[in-house]
């Protein structure tokens, strides 16, 4: 979100009719303030090879999990304005994480042997054609990347496309590329980041959601608690039951955030084993006294 002082600068010079030089500069000074890349992630978690370059596109954060950010996918069908990885978006190269080589990842978990999760994110990897997908994850196929048990990909396309799974083009053959996946024992998970159930409501939803589920892959999701739209526990629970007509089992969602305002120990919206002095924002309840930090 942006802070006052930066919203009033861009806006004072679009009412002052600033031309677009001066604009896009400061446009681009406000986002270099925004920390596009928090927790010094463009280094702390970017590996390197054997002569300490830094491979680009790969972030290796836990131990058993790397993030691979395909240059093909970093673009993507929603803009969300609570998306922390904007700057992928923005047409800045120095704010970007991204690798156009599949050999570049398949050396470095050749040689890390410890991961065992892989997650493709973005942007969105499923704004690429199947053919760029299937070069980056059929060769995990072989023996050497036996220690790779999960597959993530990170996608709103079932929302915001999911003719993807259906109708495109090159459905058919993405559909065969994760069937292919879960044949060989790999656990494959779609990432759905749905945000409230009216998302899986339609009917095109809904079929491209049982012919992924087809495949034996699952389907899973995390979004932000937003105002009027889901910070409702109800949203979260009926969202959290939805099923397919012909799947066995429900999407698992889950909030990926608590609201803004901490909120009081008699509050709907209680965090266990956290208290606070501040009264709710939601429920306008007084806290209790505060017995001590839990």
């Amino acid at each position: 979100m942006l802070a006052p002082a930066h919203f009033e600068r861009i806006a004072t010079l679009l009412r002052n009719g600033a031309d677009k030089a001066e604009l896009e500069q400061a446009i681009a000074e406000v986002r270099h303030e925004l920390n596009p890349h928090p927790a010094d992630q463009m280094e702390m978690n970017m590996p390197r090879d054997e002569h300490g370059t830094r491979l680009d596109g790969i972030q290796h954060k836990y131990r058993e999990t790397v993030l691979f950010f395909p240059s093909q996918g970093q673009t993507c069908h929603s803009y969300c304005t609570f998306c922390f990885r904007w700057a992928q978006f923005v047409g800045d190269k120095e704010l970007r994480i991204a690798a156009s080589e599949a050999k570049t990842l398949h050396d470095y978990l050749r040689r890390n042997t410890e991961v065992t999760d892989l997650l493709f994110t973005g942007g969105d990897p499923m704004v690429m054609k199947t053919r760029h997908l299937r070069d980056y994850l059929e060769p995990l196929l072989q023996p050497e990347f036996d220690h790779i048990q999960t597959i993530r990909i990170g996608s709103k396309a079932l929302t915001f496309w999911p003719h993807r799974f259906l109708g495109a083009e090159d459905a058919d053959d993405l559909i065969r590329l994760l069937t292919q996946l879960v044949e060989a024992g790999k656990h494959v998970a779609l990432m759905a980041h749905y945000n409230h159930w009216k998302e899986l409501d339609t009917e095109v939803a809904q079929a491209a959601i049982r012919r992924i589920r087809s495949t034996g892959a699952v389907i899973r999701a995390q979004g932000p608690l937003l105002a009027h739209i889901n910070d409702d526990p109800a949203v979260w629970a009926k969202m959290g039951s939805c099923r397919s007509s012909s799947a066995s089992s429900p999407i698992t969602c889950l909030p990926s955030a608590i609201p803004a305002r901490a909120p009081t120990s008699r509050c709907r919206w209680r965090v266990p084993g956290r208290s606070t002095a501040r009264p709710c924002s939601r429920c306008r309840v007084s806290p209790a006294p505060r017995a001590g930090r839990a």
